[in-house]
């Protein structure tokens, strides 16, 4: 550790919880969980996660952390002549050795402590869900998040956690200005917003500041384009408000990025949840709607919505009727990306040039027997958690067992009730 100062070389907060594209991103927080936490769908920040503002001397630690542990990497070889998935085994070691150096530089020593445990009763499907999430990483985590980052180019960053736009322009000029001294080769910065902060609490020229500063896209959650939807799952915002925020971004010279949910509106409200959508898009014309289907979680507001009979799921084939529709009457010039491990399609074009091959996609599905539409869905739930999570758990490995052959899966004899079984529990464990 010669030349380094050991005191600096500690973990620094990662944004567990970001968007799909910015996976391999480099991630800081400046908030922490989401102030509003009401929505009904969502699992995240609801075992006593609590918001707060960073302050800026917190950030700029982690700034400083992050680049101490990033140029110790550089020191040790790694990246040397170029990163390789090869230098992930180094990391372990990496991070024991600062360990010893601190402890023999600072006696007393405080590592960081371990996030909170789920409560005993928690639903063994969320306690999978939320073993995802680490509100306090370790210096091995740390090290493997700048080695992600590296090994994708090293171009893209993602502040955190739900809303950026909260902030005010003069604190995250600071932060971009910290970070891109930092790291010069950046790129691209996003944060997630929400439309209502856009619309009613961010002036113009408070996004044109952000935009000067280096900040290049906003991800919006807008969900559904129905006022009926919105107002049942609780989102806090309306399809005026989702409207009016996202052109103010564009009009300050931002990238908008748009997130829907199919299925959302259940059996009842399908067809309008597609209509709405639709026509909040075209008054939009986002740079990017992104799909992200609905998915239950348990011990969510919208599970007892289900369980009460307050809301009827979709079954597969109606959400891709919905889908159907909805790129159907979207006439605005976006482009439509299906980056979600929730998605059963791969439903990636530009809308309205690519609207007949997108057709085709969902027509192919439409047209195949519903034991085939049982088998498709398996295969696309099985490939999506395979690239999320790289391989199987021993339970679900266990109950394929009987069905592998070789190196493929062959589903053709398992029942449909086993089968479907199969389907609701990878998804119930894909991280949307």
């Amino acid at each position: 550790m010669t030349g380094m100062d050991s005191s600096s070389l500690e973990p620094f907060e990662i944004c567990t919880i970001r968007p799909p594209t910015e996976n391999s991103s480099l991630t800081f927080r400046l908030t922490r969980n989401c102030y509003w936490n009401r929505c009904k769908f969502c699992p995240v920040y609801k075992m006593g996660a609590v918001f707060s503002r960073r302050s800026l001397d917190e950030v700029k630690r982690d700034i400083e952390r992050a680049k101490a542990l990033d140029d110790l990497m550089l020191a040790r070889g790694i990246g040397i002549p170029r990163y390789t998935r090869a230098d992930y085994g180094r990391l372990p070691g990496l991070a024991d050795e600062i360990l010893r150096t601190r402890k023999k530089t600072i006696p007393e020593v405080q590592l960081h402590e371990a996030a909170a445990e789920l409560p005993a009763d928690v639903d063994p499907r969320l306690a999978w869900f939320f073993s995802w999430f680490n509100d306090q990483p370790s210096l091995e985590d740390s090290l493997a998040h700048l080695l992600t980052w590296r090994l994708a180019g090293g171009k893209t960053c993602f502040l955190g956690d739900a809303d950026g736009l909260i902030l005010k322009p003069e604190f995250l000029t600071a932060v971009l200005g910290e970070i891109r001294s930092r790291f010069p080769t950046l790129e691209r910065f996003t944060v997630y917003g929400r439309t209502r902060t856009a619309a009613r609490q961010r002036s113009l020229t408070d996004l044109q500041a952000m935009a000067a500063a280096g900040l290049n896209r906003v991800h919006f959650g807008l969900e559904s384009g129905s006022d009926k939807v919105l107002a049942f799952v609780n989102k806090g915002e309306s399809s005026a408000e989702h409207i009016e925020g996202c052109l103010k971004i564009k009009e300050a010279g931002l990238s908008c990025s748009i997130y829907i949910m199919p299925g959302l509106g259940g059996a009842g409200l399908s067809e309008e949840h597609a209509l709405e959508t639709a026509r909040v898009i075209n008054a939009i014309a986002p740079d990017f709607v992104r799909l992200r289907t609905l998915e239950i979680f348990s011990q969510t507001p919208l599970e007892k919505a289900l369980k009460d009979g307050e809301f009827v799921e979709c079954p597969e084939e109606q959400v891709v009727r919905e889908l159907r529709s909805l790129i159907s009457w979207i006439e605005a010039e976006t482009e439509l990306l299906s980056d979600s491990a929730s998605n059963l399609l791969d439903l990636y074009g530009k809308l309205p040039d690519d609207r007949n091959r997108l057709l085709k996609i969902i027509d192919d599905y439409l047209d195949i027997s519903e034991r085939d539409k049982r088998i498709f869905s398996f295969h696309s739930r099985l490939s999506s958690f395979l690239g999320q999570y790289g391989g199987l758990p021993e339970d679900l490995y266990g109950i394929l067992t009987p069905y592998i052959r070789g190196e493929s899966i062959d589903m053709s004899r398992c029942p449909d009730e086993v089968l479907e079984n199969l389907i609701r529990t990878i998804r119930s464990r894909l991280m949307p």
